[in-house]
């Protein structure tokens, strides 16, 4: 279970909830209201207070590359610092793995050997996505991960989200689509004005423009 406890980070909280292992929550909220501020929060990017734990392991007394081993988060805005796509994924990668999860997002088996720069917007949310799914971390934490995607595709993240939960992946997920929240969602929250409130089920959460819209 993630459990957070009074967490806090200018203007975000006290936040406390509780996710069960192997369940899918779901984060929506207006622009603003601190959704990834709560994402950053709980993997310690951003200085913030409060206890954390994921399975009984407190984030206070593990260091902070293990935590991020356990709990990886995948931004809105994903993050590429080298020329290459390859050069984003770990050395000893599973290659039979990483082409079944690429054919599965609707990825060619070559996409790893692009430039950063030649992929899509939609394709890079895709290979972030992979990059972190590949290390096999036991939570993960996905800000809109199918926001710049069509239908098809946006199905097609989903499906794979779905089976990892099968096989007993956690995930938190940020989204403004109550459809989507709707069809991967065990367990709902708003976000508003920096706090947190639960939500009885998908049908509480009404339209939110996407951010920026």
């Amino acid at each position: 279970m993630l459990k957070v406890d009074s967490l806090t980070r200018p203007p975000l909280g006290p936040v406390s909830f509780k996710l069960p292992a192997g369940a899918i929550g779901i984060v929506t909220g207006p622009s603003g209201s601190g959704k990834s501020l709560l994402a950053r929060a709980i993997v310690d990017l951003d200085p913030n207070t409060g206890e954390v734990s994921w399975r009984g392991r407190a984030r206070l007394k593990t260091p902070a590359p293990q935590w991020r081993r356990w709990i990886a988060y995948v931004p809105a805005e994903t993050g590429w610092w080298a020329d290459r796509i390859a050069d984003h994924f770990p050395p000893d990668i599973d290659a039979a793995r990483l082409n079944e999860l690429l054919h599965a997002v609707n990825l060619p088996r070559d996409a790893l050997s692009w430039p950063v720069s030649r992929a899509s917007t939609g394709e890079r949310q895709r290979l972030a996505f992979l990059r972190a799914l590949i290390r096999d971390p036991e939570m993960m934490i996905l800000d809109e991960p199918t926001s710049a995607l069509d239908a098809e595709t946006r199905k097609r993240v989903e499906d794979v989200i779905l089976a990892e939960r099968r096989a007993g992946r956690t995930f938190l997920i940020i989204t403004h689509d109550p459809a989507q929240a709707a069809r991967l969602g065990d367990i709902f929250w708003r976000m508003e004005n920096g706090r947190l409130s639960p939500a009885p089920d998908a049908s509480s959460l009404v339209e939110i423009p996407r951010e920026g819209a």
